[in-house]
């Protein structure tokens, strides 16, 4: 793909889903993604229960990546409750895992967290009744705050969201609406309006999603879930030019 010296190229995948029975389940995919683009990100759902020996096969492919690897985890990742034996494994491997920090590749910035549910529009929870209700409330608060922490700290001209739930409800269309809020929350858009460096998002989670959408103040968001980008280019991984 040709790109002109201000560009760079992101190759962007999410909900991976390695199993511990998966052989190289994506050795080949990257090393064509590191012929093609100059940084790879992964949005979440790397393994598909978060077990060690899951976490430690995707390592191996992503060591023969001769490009940057950046990322997210997703709810997945958390199922066996040892999320950071996972990220410990991936970084390891050479793979920047986010959740608040933030890292320049190439004059481009990228922020990162996995996100949280909450709806959308009207459909948004509010931190109200229950001491329960208020601790889930307060998770996806947290999480757009730490998104928005890490995007203040970039001091770069250009930047990407990566995330795992969703920040819109535009990329959800096809899943049921029953289930919107589970799959992500207004929230992480609203910490990604308050930028201007944001020239795109990312996303995974939504597997019967839509690819592209937009925030409030216009920002592109795409859903990357290989499911989708599948349909949308005949191939598990989006490019975009930044």
């Amino acid at each position: 793909m040709q790109q002109t010296a201000e560009t760079i190229t992101v190759a962007a995948i999410g909900d991976l889903h390695v199993t511990e029975n998966s052989v190289a389940p994506y050795r080949e995919m990257f090393a064509e993604i590191s012929r093609i683009a100059d940084v790879l990100v992964l949005c979440g759902d790397l393994t598909n229960f978060g077990k060690r020996s899951e976490a430690e096969i995707l390592a191996e492919d992503i060591r023969t990546c001769t490009i940057p690897v950046i990322g997210v985890l997703g709810n997945h990742d958390y199922e066996c409750g040892q999320p950071e034996v996972v990220t410990e494994i991936l970084h390891g491997a050479g793979m920047t895992v986010l959740d608040e920090q933030a890292i320049e590749i190439k004059g481009v910035g990228f922020a990162g967290v996995k996100g949280f549910m909450g709806g959308y529009g009207r459909g948004e929870l509010a931190p109200f009744g229950e001491p329960i209700a208020k601790m889930f409330v307060d998770e996806a608060m947290n999480e757009a705050r730490k998104l928005e922490n890490g995007l203040r700290s970039l001091r770069t001209e250009r930047s990407v969201a990566v995330l795992h739930y969703s920040p819109i409800a535009e990329t959800l269309e096809g899943e049921p609406i029953e289930i919107f809020q589970y799959l992500g929350s207004a929230r992480l858009a609203d910490a990604i309006d308050r930028f201007d460096h944001v020239k795109a998002v990312v996303h995974g989670h939504a597997h019967h999603g839509t690819y592209e959408g937009q925030t409030v103040r216009g920002t592109p968001v795409y859903n990357v879930a290989q499911f989708v980008v599948r349909e949308q280019f005949k191939r598990p991984y989006a490019l975009l030019e930044i």
